[in-house]
């Protein structure tokens, strides 16, 4: 196996990992610059506000890009396993 072939699957991880995280993070942050704002308007400084939109922003997202992030692992995991006989040689 060779230094490109690492630097390769090392750079699809990251990629894959960014895939699959993504939409959750990325809700998580919508829905607390949200609750941010929503609080510094009504000077509410609660902080399970924030704890509970944010846990059923990423919950919702989990549930709707669930299927698409799994297809994204399986995939990753079938060319990493198709890559085994090369990483011997």
């Amino acid at each position: 196996m060779t230094i490109e072939t690492v630097i390769e699957i090392v750079l699809q991880s990251l990629l894959v990992t960014i895939f699959v995280v993504g939409p959750s993070i990325l809700a998580a942050m919508a829905v607390g610059m949200i609750v941010a704002i929503l609080q510094a308007a009504t000077q509410i400084q609660e902080t399970s506000l924030t704890f509970v939109p944010k846990l059923l922003a990423v919950g919702v997202t989990l549930i709707v890009t669930g299927r698409w992030s799994i297809n994204h692992l399986v995939g990753f995991f079938h060319d990493v396993l198709n890559r085994f006989p090369t990483v011997s040689q």
